[in-house]
């Protein structure tokens, strides 16, 4: 029998043929769990794979079809599917063409997610109350990831270019598959061993859900919870969210964006360092302006340019101040004068000096003053006060007037 060689091209259009010819595969509802996603914005066409626990298969819903779909499709999503198999003849994949779509709930992987994302804001793992704020210059920053992906790279040149004084800790780990939790987990506890480590970032490139679950693993969400050092948790594109995401202390949508967060840019520190420069110089040059006018105004014056005239005044003003204080004095001098006067006036008028002078005379009993003939007995002696002088006396003889 001859063999007929063809191009692979005519091959995979014959095997697109044959398949196409069975009815069955022409109109075929099959039910299964969406992953892998993604929305071509600019065409509307929708790419995802449909699978279940035992197998899976490429899918694609052109925009004819997509705006029919009454709820937004995300990974882990149960959901049946209409539509016919063919082959897309360059790549040779068969897949299904979806015309249809039809919710069935939450698939496996969104259960168990939800599930453990409600436990753990439970128990207050999310708290933001006790999420830490990032050093604002960071001397040494552990990057978890792979080191063969692109979020290695974008991490390390975005570091490098931003803040390029900052040293970065590669940390080696697996990101997807089985092992990955373990192996970042087991990482964790090295870096945290280490003293001078500021920041931690932690993350990778996107992927499917089933790519990133291994970032929603329980023990690993509790190891970052328990970090002695502020988190960055930087998984899967914008649209991503992990429990890691919610466990850390900052959420990245990117590693990129993880690494922005974790460094200033130098640049604009190096603007800010100009500005505060020019402020100085500015308040430098106002002062000296200040100053030098005062300097300008004090030459220009009376005391510098014709000092004479400056003590002249200042000597006139001397003597207008010494005179008013004389005055001052003079007339302070004369109202305690005056007061003092008064005062001995009204002294004078009361003095008992002044009384005897008139004719009238002090008797004494032992310096006790006598002021009635009841207070005298006879024989008792007393002295007399007169205006000139004073006489001692006998009581002979006492009359008394009723």
């Amino acid at each position: 029998m001859e063999v007929t060689t063809v191009s692979v091209k005519q091959l995979n259009l014959y095997v697109k043929s044959l398949i196409e010819s069975d009815a069955r595969l022409l109109n075929v509802s099959v039910a299964g769990e969406i992953s892998n996603y993604k929305n071509h914005y600019s065409s509307g066409h929708w790419y995802f794979t449909l699978k279940d626990n035992d197998a899976q298969i490429r899918c694609v819903m052109f925009s004819t079809y997509t705006f029919k779909v009454p709820f937004k499709v995300e990974d882990g999503m149960r959901v049946v599917i209409r539509g016919r198999v063919s082959i897309y003849e360059r790549d040779g994949q068969y897949q299904l063409y979806a015309e249809s779509m039809e919710s069935a709930g939450e698939g496996d992987l969104a259960v168990a997610f939800n599930k453990l994302k409600e436990k753990l804001q439970r128990e207050g793992l999310f708290s933001v109350e006790e999420k830490r704020p990032l050093k604002k210059f960071p001397e040494k920053i552990a990057v978890l990831t792979s080191d063969t992906g692109a979020a290695v790279r974008d991490i390390l040149n975005i570091i490098s270019n931003r803040y390029p004084v900052c040293d970065i800790l590669l940390c080696p780990v697996s990101v997807q598959g089985e092992s990955a939790a373990g192996s970042m987990i087991d990482m964790l506890d090295r870096v945290y061993e280490l003293e001078d480590v500021d920041t931690i970032i932690i993350g990778r490139g996107g992927g499917s859900l089933e790519d990133l679950w291994a970032f929603n693993n329980e023990t690993l969400a509790r190891k970052i919870y328990e970090s002695p050092i502020p988190v960055i948790s930087a998984v899967g594109h914008e649209t991503d969210f992990t429990i890691c995401d919610f466990v850390a202390d900052v959420r990245a949508s990117t590693p990129s964006h993880a690494a922005e967060l974790a460094v200033p840019d130098k640049n604009a520190l190096l603007n800010t360092i100009f500005s505060y420069r020019s402020s100085l110089l500015n308040s430098l040059l106002l002062k000296y302006k200040m100053a030098n006018a005062k300097y300008e105004l004090a030459v220009s014056g009376t005391l510098l340019s014709a000092p004479y005239k400056y003590f002249d005044n200042l000597a006139l003003k001397i003597d207008n101040i010494e005179e008013k204080n004389l005055n001052s004095f003079k007339n302070v001098v004369f109202a305690f004068d005056k007061r003092l006067s008064d005062v001995a006036a009204r002294l004078d008028a009361l003095s008992p000096l002044k009384t005897i002078s008139r004719g009238f005379a002090a008797v004494n009993s032992n310096g006790k003053p006598i002021k009635s003939a009841n207070e005298l007995s006879v024989g008792q002696e007393i002295n007399i006060r007169l205006s000139d002088g004073d006489a001692d006396c006998k009581i002979t003889k006492i009359r008394c007037e009723k």
